[in-house]
């Protein structure tokens, strides 16, 4: 009976009685139970007590946790019951989740090294397939989900996407402003995905959200505009001066290849006149084309964060075009607006749309457009004090998550892990906790 209790507290029987232990294997361990009564006969969907049907396909194994260095399988009866909900199935065993090759204890084990290592190195030391690996984090997530409401309380969202995969793989994902927690992801960007997340919360939850940030993605605006009409719809400070900076790297492009085109066709002039074709200083682009290299870093940092260097190659920029040096002075005062009250953002932003489309630079105007449609929701976010910032921070986590796994053949399981993870419920190794 003592050697049964350390088998039994071994490998975590729960409401298991343990029969018999087959070592003549040395690579396998074979503990054979049986359940306790109270246990037996029960439907192994509802666990509603059922009449017993027949024997099912005699006994099974589910394999658990490993003994030292031999691999360990729990072997059992697997009689099935007829429910009179479910119908024919296979009975419940308190071991193990109904239809799961696995007991429980393994399970936990599996979910928690997850989380702290790679699936590699989870592979490896428990001997069973990544994708063994995914479904067991999807089971386990999925019980989770049964035990707790994530969704109450919620007030306040972030909304983002993540590229997970080659091939313009995208995750949508949604992230409580409050708690930082993962709330939802799903496969895809588009409204058909976002009206999943609010057909989950349901109407009235989204009528009690009060404010929802994301970037300037049309889909989002509109989906949330249906579906959350109380919400405060913010924009990301982040992205909104992104679409500046995109807006200035892509101009000093243009500046690069104007000034090659113009080198290029100096030295075809040269040639043609018999001169020599090599570029000197002075000459048609040559200068800008020298000059503009380093230019890109001094040109995306921000004012306060310049070096000496730097410092000086935006001065150069001035004095060489001043177009340019235009745009990353639109750059840097959008970015300062942010961090004005909103009574003074309000005018600010007038006047810099206002100086944007008169500035004579064609990308400014169409991004003072831009900025106009979003003006309302710039105005929010500065009054509100939100931005994706939280969401960004759960999408960095999820790239870490990838990396670490070194890819995933389903975004499911990659769901299921980043839920685990940053869902706020954290599987705990079993025995410690």
């Amino acid at each position: 009976m003592r050697g049964n209790r350390v088998w039994h507290r071994a490998l975590g029987l729960m409401g298991a009685i343990v029969e018999d232990v087959d070592v003549d294997d040395p690579d396998l361990i074979v503990v054979r139970v049986r359940p306790v009564k109270r246990w037996a006969g029960r439907c192994g969907r509802c666990r509603r007590r059922s009449p017993w049907y027949d024997r099912g396909a005699g006994r099974r194994q589910w394999r658990t946790v490993d003994v030292g260095l031999s691999r360990a399988v729990v072997e059992a009866e697997a009689p099935r019951v007829s429910c009179r909900e479910h119908g024919v199935v296979v009975a419940h065993v308190p071991w193990a989740r109904h239809g799961a090759g696995q007991t429980l204890v393994f399970d936990r084990t599996v979910a928690w090294l997850a989380t702290q290592t790679s699936k590699t190195a989870t592979t490896q030391l428990l001997r069973i397939s990544w994708r063994t690996v995914g479904a067991i984090e999807s089971r386990y997530w999925a019980d989770h989900e049964r035990l707790q409401d994530r969704l109450r309380g919620v007030r306040r969202l972030g909304i983002d996407e993540i590229s997970y995969k080659r091939g313009h793989r995208f995750l949508t994902v949604v992230v409580d402003h409050d708690t930082g927690h993962l709330l939802w992801a799903a496969p895809g960007r588009d409204s058909a995905t976002l009206h999943q997340f609010f057909d989950l919360l349901g109407p009235d939850r989204c009528a009690l959200l009060t404010h929802v940030s994301a970037d300037g993605a049309t889909y989002i605006s509109t989906v949330v505009k249906q579906r959350c009409p109380n919400a405060v719809r913010c924009a990301d400070p982040f992205h909104v001066v992104g679409w500046a900076t995109d807006a200035l790297d892509k101009l000093r492009r243009i500046v690069i290849s104007t000034a090659r085109r113009q080198a290029r066709r100096a030295a075809v002039d040269r040639i043609a006149g018999g001169s020599s074709p090599v570029v000197t200083a002075g000459q048609a682009g040559a200068d800008l084309v020298k000059g503009m290299a380093g230019a890109r870093s001094a040109l995306l940092r921000n004012s306060e964060d310049l070096t000496e260097n730097q410092q000086v190659k935006l001065a150069w920029i001035a004095l060489t075009d001043p177009d340019l040096h235009r745009a990353y002075l639109l750059k840097e005062g959008l970015r300062l607006i942010f961090k004005l009250p909103v009574e003074q953002a309000a005018t600010a932003l007038e006047n810099w749309i206002t100086w944007a489309r008169t500035a004579g630079i064609g990308l400014f105007s169409s991004l003072a457009k831009r900025i106009t449609r979003h003006r309302a929701s710039i105005l929010a976010a500065i009054e509100h004090h939100m931005s994706n910032g939280r969401v960004e921070s759960v999408n960095a986590k999820i790239r870490l998550i990838t990396r670490v796994a070194f890819g995933f053949a389903s975004p499911h399981a990659l769901i299921a892990l980043a839920m685990l993870r940053l869902g706020g419920h954290r599987p705990a190794l079993p025995g410690r906790g």
